[in-house]
């Protein structure tokens, strides 16, 4: 008999838990990810060994609540090829319903892909094709990694 309300106690506890485990995610805001794209590239010096870009990015939140972004790593793709990747541990909020942008330096050593991508940079109103791949992590306890693979142009 108390072996019977010991095992019975055990899966009421598992139930208990179980069920505040489930009524926790329900509490938990609907959260849909945040859109990155590049609003911008530029040149800003080159060599022959390495060039150094200026990429600015442009986060947008859909969300009801701040983002709170802590650093994101990432692939740029520029015109099919791969441009270069980082890492950037600037934090910054990106509001409710709200885009911020900032920017961050690729330092490369592609030089085919440059002689390729370079005439469409100096092209004013040529649009150019970028693929952007990465992650983004934030200080929300409920979800510290988001990440993308966004698709695009842009105009210089």
């Amino acid at each position: 008999m108390a072996i019977l309300r010991t095992k019975t106690r055990q899966a009421a506890a598992a139930l208990l838990g179980t069920a505040l485990i489930c009524g926790c995610a329900g509490l938990a805001p609907k959260f849909e990810h945040p859109r990155l794209s590049v609003a911008g590239i530029e040149m800003k010096d080159a060599s022959l060994s390495e060039q150094h870009l200026r990429v600015r990015l442009r986060v947008y939140n859909p969300n009801t609540v701040a983002l709170p972004i802590e650093g994101i790593s990432y692939t740029v793709d520029v015109a099919g090829e791969e441009l270069g990747r980082g890492v950037t541990a600037d934090s910054f909020t990106v509001p409710a319903h709200g885009e911020a942008e900032f920017e961050v330096l690729m330092t490369t050593n592609l030089a085919p892909v440059l002689f390729k991508v370079m005439p469409h940079l100096k092209e004013t109103g040529y649009p150019i094709e970028y693929h952007l791949v990465g992650k983004v992590s934030t200080s929300l306890m409920f979800l510290r990694s988001i990440p993308f693979d966004e698709r695009g142009t842009f105009q210089r």
